[in-house]
């Protein structure tokens, strides 16, 4: 086992730890990645993780030393894309093969990238540093400082062990020779948290669709009656699609909070009845003239 992963097993296993020791273990915040998965996803291999922090249903651990993988034929056989949050720790190195290191990350992304795939990397905006990738096919700057999330095994030393909030600025990097829209672009990291936001309800509403079904469908099963948990209306979490409908509709604004929450209600349950757009649209607008009148 390399220098790195001994350390980096070595600190997990103490019984406290301070902000300074996590390093390249910060974890990206849930909405932060469902929101660059809207965006240039399905991602589906995190290409550096570990068994408690991975974003993505395949990873490569430290151990694995994602620097000596073939990201475009592992992705090859999964389909979908990379993730990558990278460590940004000076470069270290194992019988001479590089394990960190950013110059050595961003060489090895460019040469995944001539093999084929799509390799989405959250990354620090340090456009000054030598390994900024130029020549990324696609970059997305975020407007409003990100921060990342302490690792699970982290136990504070001590009350003063917190995190501050905001951390630098980030941006999204995109390598993918197939890529055919412009080479830049800005988000609002609150955007590309409601988009995170409403990717998750999305995935809730399909698990949610899929669990009752495999219940019925398990053999030799006692009949089984799933009843849903039933959300306030204003705490509810609508799925995507149905969000964009809501937007379609500034109208709804005028109307109290109660009668807006009765409203929303309507248009998921035609939403779920497959009703098109714009039979969902024209209802709803008759539907508020009635109530406001």
């Amino acid at each position: 086992m390399s220098p790195y992963c001994l350390a980096l097993n070595d600190l997990r296993q103490r019984p406290s730890h301070k902000l300074k020791e996590v390093g390249d273990q910060w974890r990206t915040p849930d909405l932060l990645f469902w929101g660059i998965n809207a965006m240039f996803g399905p991602l589906v291999l995190d290409l550096f993780a570990d068994d408690s922090n991975a974003k993505c249903p395949t990873w490569y651990t430290a151990e694995d030393n994602s620097l000596t993988q073939d990201w475009s034929e592992r992705l090859a056989d999964l389909g979908g894309a990379a993730f990558a949050n990278p460590p940004y720790s000076r470069s270290s190195y194992h019988e001479k093969q590089a394990i960190t290191g950013m110059t050595h990350i961003i060489n090895h992304a460019l040469a995944m990238r001539e093999k084929g795939g799509r390799y989405v990397f959250l990354i620090k905006a340090a456009t000054s540093e030598t390994w900024w990738p130029d020549s990324a096919d696609h970059i997305a700057f975020i407007r409003g400082r990100i921060g990342f999330d302490l690792p699970s095994w982290f136990i504070p030393a001590d009350d003063k062990q917190q995190p501050s909030g905001a951390f630098f600025a980030g941006a999204i990097a995109v390598f993918d020779k197939t890529w055919r829209g412009e080479r830049f672009s800005y988000i609002q990291r609150t955007d590309l948290e409601a988009k995170g936001s409403a990717f998750m309800a999305l995935v809730q509403f399909a698990a949610g669709r899929i669990q009752p079904a495999a219940v019925e469908a398990a053999p030799e099963s006692k009949p089984v009656t799933v009843i849903a948990e039933q959300q306030p209306e204003e705490e509810r979490i609508y799925p995507l699609e149905v969000n964009l409908l809501i937007g379609d509709l500034p109208e709804l604004g005028k109307l109290q909070s109660a009668k807006q929450q009765q409203v929303k209600g309507h248009i998921y349950s035609r939403w779920l009845e497959r009703a098109s757009r714009e039979e969902i649209i024209g209802e709803v607008r008759a539907l508020i003239v009635g109530i406001a009148a």
